[in-house]
């Protein structure tokens, strides 16, 4: 893998924040605790988390329109956001949240590659700051989350797995995957896709155990972070 970091509490105001680093890949995470809840889920007596995600107009090579002045996220942007909030949800215990909401934001500072799976791995710490601030407080009596989560993409390039693909390798992989797992080694999600050839059963295999090794490693640099 490229050389990954976290660094806690950059953001004064937020009640989590996290700058991950993915080699030359940046992502600026917040957690922001709110009151209100989504209409439907009134009265359930349960949490939510959500997610936003973004990139600033020189996160990459040339300079990409701000969305705000298309009026509306872009197709890419609402699949990664919705990506981030149900990876989360699926290790929060939601019912020890309370009713109340956490929205993360990724904001991409410079992309080179993995975007979506460094903005899992900071979101998921943090998430985890936000909610020890709300145990701290006694807020709640529990800690929510369930156990760790990272996300990692792995592809196929000049016909080889390849771990944590940067984007020269992206570009030109023959295959392209995301991985998104737990610790104890749950599936929550995987994304792939053959951009030029299919790609067979052993070589999703061997994309799966490469992914296993670099979740095991982010999470123990999640630890690290955290401790």
């Amino acid at each position: 893998m490229r050389a990954v970091s976290f660094e806690r509490g950059v953001m004064r105001h937020a009640e989590g924040s996290c700058l991950v680093k993915f080699g030359d890949t940046h992502v600026l995470v917040s957690a922001t605790l709110e009151e209100r809840l989504p209409p439907w889920l009134k009265g359930q007596g349960r949490g939510w988390v959500t997610a936003e995600y973004s990139m600033l107009p020189r996160a990459t090579h040339d300079r990409t329109r701000r969305e705000s002045t298309t009026g509306r996220p872009s197709g890419r942007t609402q699949e990664i956001q919705r990506l981030i909030g149900r990876a989360l949800r699926s290790v929060t215990d939601l019912v020890a949240m309370g009713e109340k909401q956490i929205t993360i934001d990724c904001d991409v500072i410079q992309a080179d590659g993995g975007t979506r799976t460094a903005s899992i791995t900071g979101a998921w710490i943090a998430l985890h700051d936000c909610l020890s601030w709300m145990r701290a407080r006694s807020m709640i009596r529990d800690m929510p989350l369930k156990e760790h989560l990272a996300a990692v993409s792995c592809g196929i390039y000049e016909g080889t797995p390849v771990l944590d693909l940067d984007y020269a390798e992206d570009s030109v992989a023959e295959t392209d995957a995301n991985f998104v797992m737990t610790a104890s080694g749950g599936i929550v999600e995987i994304q792939g896709t053959a951009e030029k050839t299919p790609f067979t059963q052993d070589e999703l295999l061997s994309l799966l155990g490469l992914a296993r090794s670099g979740v095991d490693h982010l999470v123990e640099l999640q630890k690290k972070a955290i401790a």
